[in-house]
């Protein structure tokens, strides 16, 4: 450990605890774990080139889906590749930077990811509830106008965490107990009080991921009650389906996210590895089964996929 150059901390380097005492854990979970990341990576990066190379898929709904994977690649490539490096070569160093860095990534693309739910939600709202208003207001300047909100939005709000860490003193202890540089696992090790800390990543975390889910509820609970008003035969089978792929993927990141917060409340009753490994999975899970569902559900994505496919061999 040497002097951090702007004279901060003593800290030049953290070391990440990820696992380090179940050796029997890392080794059980470097499969899978490197199986997830291959198949997020492959599915996300064929569902993007084929959104891209099907004419047919050039719509909104489409568009903020492709904005959905772009975010799930992103936040995999900052946190599975260096999990997998503790696992296999035993790289648990990581630099003051590429910690601070790493945070700041996670603290706002997992906001901008609920923000595109939420986006995606008043999109089949206005679909199913105002189908005949429904090219006017969701056209390709809505959804550039709903990309800049998105990323303005979750990297000004989210930019003051990594930096309130980063100017707190590191005077020795640079082991953090988690196999990320969550905001508390680091702020924890400094010799400052972090109050400011503690009720920034909360108010921060419910502001923002809250208020979209908020959001969510309130357009499906509109689009339920929409869709039960409906006569004719078949038509409320047909509405659902075409927010079921999206409803299932909210699912994905809602669950996750609900038992990560559970087991932090309840965290004097559990081991601490299991949330660490909560942490870890909600980074890849999403990320991988998201592009197979809507694959399978989305029968213009399943066919451009299939021409992608047979075009390739």
């Amino acid at each position: 450990m040497s002097s951090h150059s702007n004279g901060s901390s003593a800290v030049s380097d953290f070391l990440l605890n990820c696992f380090v005492r179940s050796p029997s854990w890392q080794l059980g979970l470097s499969l899978p774990l490197s199986l997830l990341f291959l198949l997020a990576m492959g599915a996300n990066t064929i569902l993007l080139i084929t959104i891209w190379r099907e004419a047919a898929l050039h719509e909104p709904m489409y568009y903020l889906l492709s904005l959905v994977s772009l975010l799930d690649v992103v936040l995999c490539l900052t946190v599975i590749p260096k999990v997998l490096a503790i696992f296999w070569f035993h790289l648990r160093s990581i630099s003051f930077p590429a910690c601070f860095l790493q945070m700041y990534i996670m603290n706002s693309f997992l906001p901008m990811e609920s923000c595109t739910f939420m986006v995606m939600a008043y999109d089949r709202y206005v679909a199913i509830c105002h189908p005949l208003r429904y090219p006017s207001i969701i056209n390709d300047q809505f959804v550039a106008k709903a990309a800049i909100f998105i990323v303005a939005r979750n990297t000004l709000l989210t930019v003051s965490l990594p930096i309130l860490s980063a100017r707190l003193h590191y005077c020795g202890r640079n082991v953090i107990e988690n196999c990320i540089c969550a905001n508390m696992s680091v702020s924890r090790l400094s010799c400052d009080d972090i109050t400011l800390n503690r009720l920034l990543q909360f108010a921060g975390g419910w502001t923002l991921i809250g208020s979209d889910l908020i959001l969510i509820f309130l357009s499906y609970t509109l689009i339920l009650r929409a869709v039960l008003r409906l006569k004719a035969e078949g038509a409320v089978a047909k509405a659902l389906s075409t927010c079921g792929s999206h409803f299932i993927l909210i699912l994905f990141f809602s669950t996750i996210l609900l038992v990560f917060v559970l087991t932090h409340v309840a965290k004097k009753k559990v081991s601490t590895e299991v949330p660490a490994l909560l942490n870890v999975l909600h980074h890849v899970i999403p990320a991988a089964l998201n592009p197979i569902v809507y694959g399978v559900r989305t029968q213009e994505i399943k066919q451009g996929i299939q021409r992608l496919l047979r075009k390739g061999w």
